[in-house]
């Protein structure tokens, strides 16, 4: 098999919405290693994401986020990540060892495979759509709540400043955008404590506020 023959990255393209979880978790991560990009805004409400040429060209799943990295795109927040870990130097996003990098990925997983899929924008459609619209807020707070639970315990376990130890890594970029949903649902947080710990640690890291929904380009003020 001839080897595949790609163009420097001399820019990096992140297709985003403001308010998407997924893409605040890579924009995290850029921020945090101090990587330029362009930002080109999808409006998911909008159902962009769907369009025929981004779906041929960006994201077979009809989501973002997506990067164009020179002739290649990635889609799927998480191998997002571990490109910009693995390609551009700063400050690391995973800890030295391969028990602790598995560690963090597993805090990362818990999170962006155990919950926030349950609740995201496409599910609590369908939920508004077959069972009525006062079942979203319902359907996301129960799910969210419910995954904050088994978190809250594995936290206990791996949390000093941060969510694992006292370096941020993915795990926190994955943590930030879902305690904005949790929010956002009304999720109780008083039941976490570790969590909230965490995320007040995190509120003061000047470079990751660079990232929230609010300061993106397509911001709905």
């Amino acid at each position: 098999m001839s080897e595949i023959k790609r163009a420097k990255p001399d820019t990096l393209t992140l297709h985003s919405y403001w308010r998407s979880s997924c893409s605040w978790r890579v924009r995290i991560a850029l921020a945090v290693k101090g990587v330029e990009y362009k930002y080109e805004a999808v409006n998911l409400l909008k159902g962009e994401q769907k369009g025929e040429k981004y779906v041929a060209e960006k994201n077979v799943m009809k989501q973002v986020p997506s990067l164009d990295v020179g002739d290649d795109v990635l889609s799927q927040s998480l191998a997002i990540m571990e490109y910009i870990e693995e390609v551009y130097p700063g400050p690391s996003l995973l800890p030295d060892s391969a028990i602790d990098k598995a560690k963090v990925r597993e805090l990362c997983q818990i999170i962006a495979s155990g919950i926030q899929p349950i609740q995201n924008l496409a599910v609590i459609a369908k939920i508004a759509a077959d069972f009525g619209e006062e079942h979203k807020p319902k359907w996301a707070n129960y799910w969210i709540t419910q995954g904050f639970v088994s978190l809250e315990k594995q936290l206990q376990k791996t949390a000093g400043k941060y969510c694992f130890g006292d370096q941020i890594t993915m795990a926190d970029a994955c943590l930030i955008p879902q305690i904005y949903n949790a929010n956002r649902f009304a999720v109780d947080m008083t039941q976490f404590p570790t969590i909230v710990k965490v995320k007040k640690n995190l509120d003061e890291v000047e470079v990751i506020r660079k990232a929230e929904p609010e300061n993106m380009p397509d911001a709905q003020k």
